[in-house]
């Protein structure tokens, strides 16, 4: 991100900390006045994103899980989910379905992939706000 971010955490990747960014979203979601949709689809992909981290990303161990949110105008929010773990590679005992990745694609404007400048695997989820006030 080149501008200072609205909300930033960096937590341990536990599954506990998952609610604790999805209630930190709610709280930035509110003093924005994001729809309730909005505000749902936003938490299910973030909820996803990060599970993924605690899951996948430290399997020795435990490591950092990094989020942050920047607001982009009034219309669109770009969340990121960044880790220091092993990546996103394919695991033949996963736990999951393997339905996280496109659960989020759908609920996101953009969803990007890859890596930070220090080769942290990161997350970069766009979503289109739809504001509380406005018709639908």
């Amino acid at each position: 991100m080149t501008d200072s971010p609205d909300l930033e955490l960096t937590l341990p990747a536990r599954a506990e900390n998952v609610a604790i960014v999805r209630h930190a979203l709610g709280g930035l979601a509110e003093v924005l006045d994001v729809d309730e949709q909005a505000l749902s689809d936003i938490r299910l992909a973030v909820t996803e994103a990060c599970t993924n981290v605690v899951v996948h990303a430290y399997p020795d161990g435990e490591g950092p899980l990094h989020v942050s949110a920047l607001l982009d105008g009034d219309d669109r929010l770009t969340v990121i989910v960044r880790d220091e773990g092993r990546g996103i590679v394919p695991r033949a005992d996963s736990p999951g379905l393997g339905l996280g990745l496109p659960l989020i694609a759908t609920l996101t404007e953009a969803l990007e992939l890859g890596k930070d400048d220090d080769e942290h695997t990161e997350v970069r989820m766009v979503f289109r706000l739809a504001h509380g006030d406005e018709d639908r």
